[in-house]
């Protein structure tokens, strides 16, 4: 029986894809190993978000040849897409399969495999389980906006839409296999529908899944989205986020900035920094506790020292509760790597590690916060006699101690103080 191993870079629609394709080949006979020294095939399931995620892929193909020399090597996904011929170059590597290309796997692991299929179809991936505590479910892909540093629209083409029935029966599926938390997930949520027939939207599908869900899950599972656009958080957003009764509060937004003519130069003029903190503090009725993640982009060319001392401000007002900062990376094939008013490399890493140094000050005061809460629910991600470590439903790290039910359970916790930077938490008695 051959044997395959995958190795995921990037995002969990990434996770989620390499889930998808590990299952059709395991129901098509191959085995997965437990490492790459026993396979016989190895897939690299790429990212190209940033330069280093690319340099990153290279330094995993070369790790993989060493530790298996005699395996086939297979490269797939966002950086197979735009940089095909240059990872074919790579001796370390026997076939690139494009992402454009990516579903054509599912038929094996050695081709020929299926051309690109239509732009406007959404591409037939699939799971039935998933290999960590948190299961992702993918309702979009692809991105029809063009932000003038990304290289997503590249990477993976127009937006496309997953049937809602789909999503719903995928979400039922997991979470009657023993899934307690399921991701929503998706690399533009806000353009959710917009190729349906029916003209749904994002929230709606929310909806939807709440409303055929809850009777049944509520209090004893969970949905979590995935990042958000900031354009999409308008009144329908608090009208279906304060009806939930299984949406986990915690919201993580792609903001990028906090100043409007670098989010206007960045091709993200359709959302203002002020509707961001006026939709927060609306939300805080429903939600008055609330964990929150962003993604910022500093050092943008021609972003001026007031301009980012605009998104320092921004953030120091923000409910943040951690965030991925990012200096800019040029990325190939898009408007802004060309634009002659680059900042220095040292300049835009030092801006990063400024609003990383925000960023955890106020993770550590808001962790601070939970530790005195009477209770929290905590999924669990690994355990073992003494209890095990999971993330709560304000998306923080949680020890705890005590009997738990085993990875994947969603169990109740008293906070008790913090340990490593972690909330350290007792089971309850009464459970959930």
């Amino acid at each position: 029986m051959q044997k395959f191993h995958v190795a995921t870079l990037g995002c969990k629609i990434n996770q989620y894809e390499s889930e998808a394709i590990a299952e059709a080949w395991r129901a098509r006979g191959y085995a997965e190993a437990e490492g790459p020294d026993g396979a016989d095939v190895l897939l690299v399931n790429s990212c190209a978000v940033t330069g280093r995620a690319v340099s990153d892929l290279r330094a995993t193909v070369r790790r993989l040849r060493q530790q298996n020399p005699g395996a086939r090597i297979v490269v797939t996904g966002c950086a197979a897409q735009v940089l095909e011929a240059e990872l074919a170059a790579m001796p370390e590597v026997d076939a690139v399969v494009p992402q454009s290309r990516k579903a054509g796997l599912l038929a094996g692991p050695f081709g020929p495999y299926a051309p690109a299929a239509p732009a406007a179809a959404f591409p037939p991936f699939r799971i039935a389980a998933f290999r960590r505590a948190r299961a992702v479910v993918k309702v979009q892909d692809g991105c029809s906006h063009r932000c003038t540093y990304c290289i997503v629209p590249l990477t993976r083409g127009k937006s496309v839409s997953r049937d809602p029935d789909d999503v719903l029966a995928e979400a039922r599926r997991l979470l009657d296999a023993g899934y307690r938390e399921l991701v929503l997930s998706g690399v533009n949520l806000r353009q959710y529908g917009r190729d349906l027939p029916d003209g749904l939207d994002f929230w709606d599908l929310l909806a939807r899944l709440e409303k055929t869900l809850a009777p049944e899950w509520a209090g004893r599972a969970r949905l979590r989205l995935s990042s958000v656009e900031p354009g999409q958080l308008d009144a329908r957003a608090l009208d279906v986020l304060g009806g939930s009764r299984l949406v986990a509060p915690h919201l993580h937004l792609s903001l990028q900035s906090g100043d409007e003519d670098v989010l206007r130069r960045m091709g993200r003029g359709h959302y203002r920094p002020a509707q961001v903190l006026d939709f927060l503090r609306q939300l805080r009725a429903s939600w008055p506790r609330l964990g929150l993640g962003a993604d910022l982009l500093t050092g943008f060319p021609g972003e001026t020292a007031e301009q980012f001392a605009n998104t320092y401000g921004f953030c120091r007002e923000l409910p943040l509760t951690y965030a991925h900062v990012f200096p800019f990376s040029p990325r190939p094939g898009t408007p802004a790597a060309d634009w002659p008013d680059a900042l220095p490399k040292a300049e835009r890493t030092s801006r990063a590690a400024r609003l990383r140094g925000l960023a955890e000050a106020k993770k550590r005061a808001f962790r601070k916060d939970l530790a005195g809460l009477p209770r929290l629910a905590v999924l669990l991600e690994s355990a073992d006699a003494e209890g095990g470590q999971g993330t709560c439903e304000f998306y923080a790290p949680c020890v705890v101690r005590g009997a738990v039910p085993g990875v994947g359970g969603l169990v109740g916790v008293r906070p008790e103080g913090l340990e490593g930077g972690k909330v350290l938490c007792r089971v309850l008695p009464e459970g959930l």
